[in-house]
């Protein structure tokens, strides 16, 4: 959809409104705006003509409008400008990154709390291979009455195995036909390219041997995920001091009976390579409980093919520009810190940045 520039104006100002105050925005507090030179007629009929669109949402007929999901989504592609961390706030980054070297998982721990308290979010953090991994090649080995091994090898070089009693009886030529089957269909794929369709497929082609398809994806699945380290989850407290969950106990008890380790091993293993940073917004989200709620994730380098992901949830009215920008300081202090095998002091601002800059 093509916005005019007066458009992008008021959408960019009402998101910043609604960030700031949480209360749907009217016309008149967009007019107020040293920057808007139109009015209120002109903002109310542009902010119908956005509502319309799809960008804005009115909660009640004579209330003003908040963002919608996809008018989120709009404002983070094209309309969000870049957040300048002031003095104070680069002062508490560096007090909180200067963290003796220490047990790796320990230290991943201690940086989740960390981002979750200069964000006043939950946060969590998670290590990953930098590229997932996929299944190379099937075996599948008679290993005596009942039961036969599953030998599968991965695109790192893992090999992993399994013992499977079998369900039904089966002859090594079933066995062949199956591991043909296998490999033909189901290497150098994705766990997110494993569908439902694929495991039909592959049982309609396995013969006699059929049955064990459903066995052998289960463990392909379990073995592809396990990319990830531990997830660690912290500050999901933190989510009762926005104003959207203070007085919805039933929406605040479905988020948190919905945020786990689980959910957020569930979530983009490894980002684009197009740029460090990914948002989830609204709806994008995997649980539609979480529909409300937005994931900002940003990746750091760990080394030997690892990297970092540090992540917050929070309402889809979280101030993004703000977020990223703290994410960024960390990932990037992060990644030196890791890179060096220790502890390295983030450097400090000196451009004259100063408590003006904040908004």
């Amino acid at each position: 959809m093509e916005l005019t520039d007066r458009q992008k104006q008021i959408l960019r100002a009402i998101v910043d409104i609604y960030v700031s105050t949480a209360e749907p925005v009217g016309s008149k507090a967009v007019a107020a705006l040293p920057d808007v030179s139109c009015s209120s007629a002109t903002i109310r009929n542009e902010m119908a003509e956005l509502t319309q669109m799809g960008l804005l949402e009115q909660p009640h007929t004579s209330a003003g409008r908040i963002p919608s999901p996809a008018g989120y989504r709009l404002y983070i592609d094209e309309l969000m400008q870049d957040y300048r961390l002031s003095l104070d706030e680069t002062r508490s980054l560096n007090e909180a990154l200067e963290l003796k070297s220490q047990e790796f998982d320990k230290m991943m721990s201690q940086v989740g709390k960390l981002v979750s308290k200069m964000t006043d979010l939950p946060a969590y953090t998670v290590a990953t291979r930098r590229s997932e991994a996929v299944a190379k090649h099937f075996d599948l080995i008679m290993a005596g009455p009942g039961s036969i091994i599953l030998v599968l090898m991965l695109s790192d070089d893992q090999v992993k195995n399994k013992l499977i009693k079998l369900p039904v009886s089966v002859s090594e030529s079933d066995l062949k036909l199956l591991a043909a089957v296998l490999n033909a269909s189901l290497t150098d794929l994705t766990a997110e390219e494993i569908t439902g369709e694929l495991l039909e497929k592959i049982t309609r082609s396995a013969g006699p041997a059929s049955p064990l398809a459903p066995l052998v994806m289960d463990f392909t699945l379990e073995c592809l995920r396990q990319q990830h380290g531990d997830v660690h989850l912290t500050g999901q407290m933190r989510l009762l001091g926005q104003p959207e969950y203070k007085d919805a106990a039933e929406k605040a008890q479905e988020v948190f009976e919905t945020l786990d380790e689980d959910m957020i091993s569930n979530l983009p293993a490894v980002l684009p390579k197009d740029g460090p940073v990914q948002f989830l917004v609204g709806p994008e989200n995997v649980a539609k409980e979480l529909k409300d709620t937005s994931v900002v994730m940003m990746r750091f380098d760990i080394g030997e093919g690892m990297q970092g992901t540090i992540g917050v949830v929070g309402p889809t009215r979280m101030d993004y520009a703000k977020i990223t920008a703290k994410l960024g300081y960390f990932a990037e202090n992060l990644g030196k810190m890791f890179q060096k095998g220790g502890t390295a002091a983030p450097p400090a601002l000196t451009d004259g940045t100063d408590a003006s800059d904040k908004e």
